[in-house]
This record gives structure tokens, C-alpha cells and sequence, in this order.
């Protein structure tokens, strides 16, 4: 199978079934973004982490694959489970990562090692891929809002959590936001 088809010289693709739709489509674009997010998860796993961090990595690279499948797929033909995509094993992976951490007190500046610097970078993609499911669903006739949205939500805190464990296992600090730039 070759990895060029032409089909979308016409700046066209097509959805899981079938339909042909613009490039710039908003389904495209969330689905987009939700690959783009896990090749950034992908990027912070070649850092070398911790095999449980990595672990919780790849399962979440699973589950943003099952994400943009579903998006890609708005009549719902390959039956994807849903249950997938719920956030409470990500609450309870927060809730872990907290407990090695001081508590915050004040907003931090993204960066630190390499490692936490790609988990904020990620964060950041992760809300962009939020905003973009948000702006689908608000539109969408099928409506898939509570569990993709929420996940996304939940992903992005982890995101978040995760840069700074990572940095403090490292030994660097969090750089304190002090304002008036």
C-alpha cells in the first residue's frame, strides 16, 4: 500500500465513512489537533521517563488514538468504547503525582529540565485541542461533549502536574510567575 493516494490534492479528505470533507473542516481540525497532541506525548516519552510515568504516557497515547478515531468517525460505524476516554484513572494519577509535590502557591513560568519544559508544551497542546473539540461539539448535531472534553480537560492538569514532578525529580525548581514582566 502506498502512502500517497492523491485523493487529497483537491484539498479534500475523507472521514471514516467515507464523506468527503475541506481540510480546514472543524472535524479535521480537532482530529488534527488530537494527533498532533499525541505526537507530543510522544516526543516528552523519548525523554527516557520513568517506566510508571512512561506507562501512564502510553496508555495515554491508547486513548488519544481512540479519541481521534471517534472524531474522525461521526456516524460512530467502529463502535469505539467510550469508557476509554473517561478521566477518572487520570484524577487518580494526579492525585498521586501531587502527593510527591509542595503544594502550589503561585503560578509558574512553563520550562525547567527538558522533560517538564515538553510536558508544559504538550499542556499547551492539549488545550489547543480542547478548544478545537469544544468549538466541533458546539456545532456538532451528534454531540459528543462529556467525555471527550472532559478527558482533554483532565489530560491538560496532568500535563501540568507532570512538568512539575518531573522537574522536581530533576532537581530544578518551578520558576515563580512574579509579574510586571
Amino acid at each position: 500500500m502506498k502512502v500517497y493516494t492523491r485523493r487529497g490534492d483537491d484539498g479534500r479528505t475523507a472521514l471514516a465513512d467515507g464523506t468527503r470533507v475541506l481540510k480546514n473542516a472543524i472535524r479535521v481540525a480537532a482530529y488534527g489537533e488530537v494527533d498532533e497532541l499525541n505526537a507530543a506525548v510522544g516526543l516528552l516519552r523519548a525523554e527516557g521517563l520513568a517506566g510508571e510515568v512512561d506507562g501512564y504516557l502510553a496508555r495515554v497515547q491508547s486513548c488519544l488514538f481512540t479519541l481521534g478515531a471517534r472524531l474522525a468517525d461521526p456516524g460512530g460505524r467502529f463502535g469505539l468504547a467510550e469508557d476509554a476516554l473517561e478521566p477518572q484513572w487520570i484524577e487518580e494519577w494526579i492525585d498521586t503525582m501531587e502527593g510527591e509535590l509542595p503544594p502550589l502557591r503561585n503560578f509558574i513560568l512553563p520550562g525547567g529540565t527538558r522533560a517538564g519544559a515538553l510536558a508544559h508544551l504538550a499542556r499547551t497542546v492539549c488545550r489547543r485541542a480542547e478548544r478545537h473539540v469544544v468549538a466541533l461539539a458546539a456545532g456538532a448535531e451528534e454531540g459528543f461533549t462529556d467525555p471527550h472534553i472532559r478527558f482533554l480537560n483532565r489530560l491538560s492538569d496532568a500535563l501540568f502536574v507532570l512538568a512539575r514532578l518531573l522537574n522536581q525529580r530533576a532537581g530544578a525548581e518551578d520558576a515563580v510567575w512574579r509579574g510586571r514582566g
